[in-house]
């Protein structure tokens, strides 16, 4: 070591001890700034004298490998040397000798001044971290919470609004049936007017030939006399007029229930077949001037579904409606069925007709907002949309098939007993 020092040029600043010892004495003492001597002595001497006011600092000025050695050629003395390091480490004895010997390089004092640094050095920028993620977990909490509200307050916006979609659909499709049932309504009720002054009429007969048997008169016998024709026509007039007048009743009452502002939520047991007898009627003028060949195909004793009735009739009324406008002539034919699927156990409601079929396209677009082929002739665009999510929130689907120029189908598949979708 000193051969090493003085070839570095340090020979002038040396000072000499006797022993490591001694020069680590020295240097506690406050002689010289450094003690050089080799590692494991020098930390041992530290621990054994007590020397703790002396920082080791490690820096390699020659390094040595310890280690055993024999001639070559003498294979069996080396054999003999491993052989008994190989039992001394079995035994734990090489443990505990290099605890002994070596422990003190795995054990040295570390300075609080060092501990600090180290510590510090680890531990602020976890703080900082700590701290920084806080103050973003903090103002993502904020955040959330704010979109929470805004998120709460756009889905209820949306609800009104898809509530007034529907409601907007169901009034372009009633201002379609309006001009048909206003024909409707007249001929029953301008049935009633032509009879009513023939009634009158009769009724003053009537009660001509009353006063004349009550005279004892001999006129109301008369086999075709005042009383046989008043006993002939008044019961059918009267018979007609009552008729008359349900009809318009009937058609009243399917334009007012199905025009009202209705609920999602309102569910109650339907027969399939019932939303499809009311749609046809509402529909019944517009059917016939679209085509002379409308067929009803309705199964009997269809298990009931549950829903929202007038949101169901709203589906049937624009599909049925939606065939109509896709007829080229009256020589085109439309047929509505019903039908159990036992597979899906669900109700099938199905409106076929013989149009002018779907472009494949428009076939992906059939159920999207606002989208129309009839947009010259008034078409809005919603009719289908909106059915398409009413079928959705009674967990069914609604699917069309088409080939162009061949006609088309809409089928319409509503579960037996339904789960309401949140």
């Amino acid at each position: 070591m000193h051969d090493i020092l003085t070839g570095l040029g340090l020979e002038k600043d040396l000072v000499f001890s006797d022993t490591p010892t001694d020069g680590l004495r020295l240097l506690a003492a406050g002689t010289g700034d450094y003690a050089v001597v080799a590692l494991l002595p020098g930390l041992f001497t530290i621990k054994a004298e007590h020397l703790d006011d002396l920082r080791v600092v490690i820096r390699s000025v020659t390094s040595q490998s310890y280690s055993y050695a024999v001639r070559r050629g003498e294979d069996k003395i080396l054999s003999v040397f491993n052989e008994g390091l190989a039992l001394i480490k079995l035994s734990g004895r090489y443990q505990e000798l290099r605890r002994k010997w070596f422990g003190v390089m795995d054990s040295r004092n570390i300075s609080w001044h060092t501990a600090f640094k180290y510590t510090a050095m680890v531990l602020v920028p976890l703080l900082l971290l700590l701290g920084g993620f806080t103050a973003w977990s903090y103002s993502l909490r904020r955040v959330v919470a704010q979109r929470t509200r805004s998120l709460s307050t756009a889905l209820e916006e949306l609800r009104r609004n898809q509530q007034q979609l529907v409601q907007a659909d169901k009034m372009a499709a009633l201002g379609t049936l309006v001009s048909g049932v206003a024909h409707e309504i007249n001929n029953p009720n301008g049935l009633i007017l032509l009879n009513i002054p023939i009634l009158r009429e009769l009724i003053n007969e009537a009660v001509h030939v009353l006063e004349e048997t009550r005279a004892g008169k001999n006129g109301a016998q008369g086999g075709s006399g005042p009383y046989t024709r008043i006993r002939a026509h008044l019961p059918r007039i009267l018979e007609s007029m009552e008729e008359s007048a349900r009809r318009i009743k009937r058609i009243v009452d399917d334009l007012r229930d199905f025009s009202r502002m209705d609920s999602p939520a309102e569910r109650e047991e339907i027969l399939l077949n019932e939303i499809v007898e009311r749609a046809a009627r509402l529909l019944g003028p517009k059917i016939r001037k679209a085509t002379g060949r409308f067929a009803s195909d309705c199964a009997q004793n269809l298990p009931r579904i549950r829903g929202s009735r007038h949101r169901l009739e709203q589906v049937a009324v624009n599909l049925i409606l939606n065939a109509c406008e896709a007829l080229r002539g009256p020589e085109d034919s439309i047929t509505v069925s019903t039908r159990y699927d036992a597979e899906r156990d669900a109700v099938v409601l199905s409106v076929r007709d013989t149009g002018r079929g779907i472009a494949a396209d428009d076939m992906p677009r059939l159920t999207d907002p606002f989208f129309t082929t009839k947009r010259s002739e008034g078409g809005t665009g919603l009719g289908l949309s909106v059915s398409a999510g009413i079928v959705k929130e009674h967990g069914g689907d609604l699917r069309f098939v088409s080939t162009a120029g061949g006609g088309a189908e809409a089928i319409c598949v509503l579960p037996v007993h339904p789960e309401p979708r949140a």
